[in-house]
Parts: C-alpha cells; sequence; structure tokens
C-alpha cells in the first residue's frame, strides 16, 4: 500500500472516529465470540470424551444378577450364575464378539503392609485383560500366563495404593496382606485420571483355587467389532440377552437377570450429542460472524453514501473511477484486516490462558469426579479461515457500493445530498 493512500485512509477514518470504532469492534466481536465458542465446544467434547480414555471402546460388560421376572415356574430374584462356558458361549456364538475375557470381582478390601493400609476394589482377572482396560504400567509389569499357570500370589497395585502402603519407597518384589493370604507386589499403573476406586489385580487362577471352589464368574468383559451405529448395538444387546436367557433359563426380556452395558453404544450416543453442540456452536458462532459482516456492511454503504460528493469532485479534477474505488477498498480491507485480527489474536489469546491454566492444576477436578471441560482451544485454522471471511466480506462491502457511486456523472454527483 503506497504511503499516500494510507495516509488518505488514516485522514478518512480519524474524520469519523466513532463510526470506525463501531465499525471496528464489531468485526472484532463476531471473531472473539466466535473462537470463544468454538473453544468451549471443543473444550466440553474434549473433557466429556477423556472419560472414556482409560477403557477400550468397543468393550461389552457382562454382570451376573438377580432374575426381576417369574419364569417357568421359577419365582424373580433367582440368582444367576455364569461359569467358563459363558466365556467359550460367547466366543463361538457371535461373530461380532473378539475377545473374551471373565473377570471374578472380589469386592472392596482392605490391603495390609505392617501398620499401613489401603482400601479398594480388587479383582481377579486374565493377562488379557490390559488389552480391555488400558492400565498404563509405569513400575514392573501386569500379570502374564505363568502367573496364571502356576497360581502365583502376585498382586498389581494402582499408584495411589502403591503410595500409601510404600511411601516413596520401590514396591516391585514388596509383600502385602490381603485376605490374610501373602501377595508379591510384581507392578504398579498409573492413569490419566482418578478411578472411583482404585482397583487391585490377582491372577484368575489364583483367586479361584482361594475364593471360588464353584468356578462361578460374576462378570465378563468383552471386545466387540462390526457395530457402528447406536441402532445396530441395540440390535446386538437384544440378541445377546435372549440367546444367554436361553442359556440360563429366564425370561427373555428380563434385563437385570444378566445386566449387558455397551461401552461403545455409550460412546456412539455421546459422539452424537457432541455433534449437534458442534453444529448448534457453528451456528451461533456463524450468526454473530455474520452480525458483524451486515454491520460493516451498513457502515460503508453509510460512508460512500456520505462522500459521493467528494467522488465528485474527485472526477472533476480527473481521477479515475477505478483509483475512487481502490481508496473505498482500501479503506475497508485495512478496518476489516486490522480488528479481525485483533479480534482473532484476544480470542486465542483468552483460550490459551484459560488452558494454561487447567493444564497447570488449578482446574483439576476432585478425585474421581468425572472430567467435564478440557483443552478449550480451536483450531488455528478456522481462526484464520473465519477472519479471511470477514476480510473478503468486508472488502465486498465496499466495492459494490463504491461502484455504484462512483458511476454517477460528476454533474450529478456534486448536488448529490
Amino acid at each position: 500500500m503506497k504511503p499516500e493512500l494510507f495516509n488518505e485512509i488514516f485522514t478518512s477514518l480519524k474524520r469519523n472516529k466513532l463510526r470506525t470504532f463501531l465499525t471496528g469492534f464489531s468485526i472484532a466481536w463476531g471473531i472473539f465470540m466466535l473462537i470463544l465458542l468454538l473453544a468451549a465446544g471443543n473444550g466440553l467434547k474434549n473433557g466429556v470424551t477423556s472419560n472414556f480414555s482409560s477403557s477400550t471402546i468397543n468393550k461389552l460388560n457382562l454382570f451376573a444378577s438377580w432374575t426381576s421376572l417369574p419364569y417357568e415356574g421359577y419365582p424373580k430374584g433367582r440368582k444367576i450364575n455364569m461359569d467358563n462356558s459363558d466365556s467359550l458361549f460367547m466366543a463361538n456364538s457371535f461373530p461380532e464378539i473378539d475377545e473374551v475375557i471373565p473377570e471374578y470381582p472380589l469386592g472392596y478390601k482392605t490391603i495390609y503392609n505392617q501398620k499401613k493400609y489401603a482400601n479398594g476394589e480388587v479383582k481377579a482377572v486374565l493377562p488379557q485383560y490390559i488389552n480391555v482396560r488400558s492400565l498404563n504400567i509405569i513400575k514392573g509389569r501386569f500379570l502374564n500366563s505363568l502367573d496364571m499357570k502356576e497360581k502365583r500370589k502376585v498382586i498389581v497395585l494402582s499408584r495411589q495404593d502403591a503410595e500409601l502402603l510404600f511411601g516413596s519407597v520401590d514396591v516391585i518384589g514388596r509383600i502385602v496382606i490381603l485376605d490374610q493370604v501373602v501377595y508379591q507386589v510384581v507392578g504398579v499403573y498409573a492413569i490419566e485420571r482418578s478411578f472411583w476406586r482404585t482397583e487391585s489385580y490377582v491372577p484368575f487362577s489364583t483367586a479361584r483355587s482361594i475364593y471360588n471352589a464353584t468356578n462361578h464368574i460374576n462378570q465378563i468383559t468383552c471386545t466387540i467389532n462390526g457395530l457402528t451405529t447406536a441402532d445396530e448395538n441395540d440390535s446386538f444387546n437384544l440378541r445377546l440377552q435372549h440367546r444367554l436367557s436361553e442359556k440360563h433359563n429366564y425370561h427373555p426380556d428380563d434385563s437385570k437377570a444378566i445386566y449387558i452395558w455397551n461401552s461403545l453404544k455409550d460412546y456412539l450416543q455421546t459422539m452424537k450429542i457432541f455433534s449437534a453442540i458442534s453444529i448448534f456452536v457453528w451456528i451461533i458462532g456463524l450468526g454473530t460472524l455474520i452480525a458483524g459482516i451486515v454491520g460493516v456492511s451498513n457502515i460503508m454503504l453509510i460512508t460512500v453514501r456520505e462522500r459521493t460528493k467528494e467522488f465528485g469532485i474527485r472526477k472533476a479534477l480527473g481521477a479515475k473511477p477505478s483509483s475512487i474505488i481502490r481508496l473505498i477498498i482500501s479503506e475497508s480491507l485495512f478496518v476489516t484486516a486490522t480488528f479481525g485480527y485483533i479480534g482473532m489474536f484476544f480470542g486465542i489469546l483468552i483460550t490459551e490462558i484459560i488452558n494454561k491454566i487447567m493444564l497447570s492444576g488449578a482446574s483439576t477436578p476432585k478425585q474421581g469426579a468425572p472430567v467435564i471441560f478440557q483443552n478449550p482451544t480451536v483450531d488455528i485454522g478456522i481462526a484464520v479461515s473465519a477472519t479471511l471471511v470477514l476480510i473478503i466480506a468486508g472488502v465486498l462491502a465496499g466495492y459494490f457500493p463504491a461502484r455504484k457511486a462512483v458511476a454517477i456523472k460528476p454533474i450529478e454527483a456534486l448536488k448529490y445530498e
């Protein structure tokens, strides 16, 4: 941009300080609010979806319980027991199921180490359990096949329990007592956020020999594939429920006898909700942006109308229409680009500050609480694109009325009021 053109633009804007400020504010505010709305939507989505990060998304859990409906002479309240045959049944009868892992929850237990103790959930699992729970082993190892084969009395602790029992001392190889049975610690795991309750893991074969002479299984975890919608998951759950009711002889509509929890369905429903939220945020944000564009258009239209007489004088003195149009476009481009950048800068700055505060731990949720809001930032490409759209709209808003104004003959323009 030539210095004389810049000086002329600056002089014109200086003559109308309030109008320039209001125009620029509407531009900056539109970009600023769009970025904040998108960042807020992303923060909410990132926070809620992070709650799925500590486990496999395509996971199916079965919990043996009591019947809630009478069936073929049996009263309601009958206990349903699963065993290893159910694991084989699940693996062989449903092509959607990849892996079947039986579990035997031992309940809420107290683990001792001399005078120190930790309370938490204890589960008897297979080595493959780590594949569906996404445990981050930070010390030692998880359970292995040799632990299962030899029925070793070994245990994997959470980092929280390990610190309660041993403090900063290395825990691998240390001894703990669970239900008056001595176990050796072979691993410690950590997750990104805290469980509702901490969990410890012992070999399935060990627990079965100590606690479970009947070989009952309280819980089965499976991974599933090929189900991409909530309706497909509903259909699969219903088919699975009916097949299990046939095997265990309870009412086909009794969903409480063996409770089925499909985390993939929950995840798909959550993503569907956030897709709707994202669309809503975009509508509100674009509405704010359009309001800014309309404001720029109106201001430029008024500006051109007020300067029509000036344009007539310029033409009478020999100025080309193209030079007048270039002046108006340059003025519009300067205002929209400057204030658009200001709005984008402060929008990104605010979201980054909020994100830094959250990462520093000032907004860390209470232990066990689900994460609601996380990483409230917006893609820089989206912010730049929105700013460019506003700049282009501002240029067009100046071009069309300017072209119309310079088309007027100089003598008519000089009489224009």
